[in-house]
């Protein structure tokens, strides 16, 4: 995926534990966890919004976009149109 997670970053940044920030917003852990651990699939803008309120940061600091390889080699094997 392209889309990559970087909670566990800005979690170390600002010094919040799982269970702590999973307390803060609502959370289960086990949801939390998949988040920390780049596994999720999608993201609530709510559970967004939470995530940014208590750690005091942008959503740009816990999503980053990395172009996928398969997706890199695809557009240079193919031509300009």
């Amino acid at each position: 995926m392209a889309i990559i997670i970087n909670l566990d970053v800005m979690m170390a940044m600002r010094k919040k534990g799982l269970t702590e920030l999973a307390g803060d917003i609502d959370i289960t852990l086990a949801n939390l966890s998949i988040l920390k651990n780049n596994k999720a699939k999608a993201i609530r803008l709510s559970t967004l919004n939470e995530i940014c309120k208590a750690l005091n940061c942008q959503p740009g600091d816990i999503l980053e976009y990395v172009e996928d390889t398969e997706e890199k080699e695809n557009k240079e094997e193919s031509p300009d149109m």
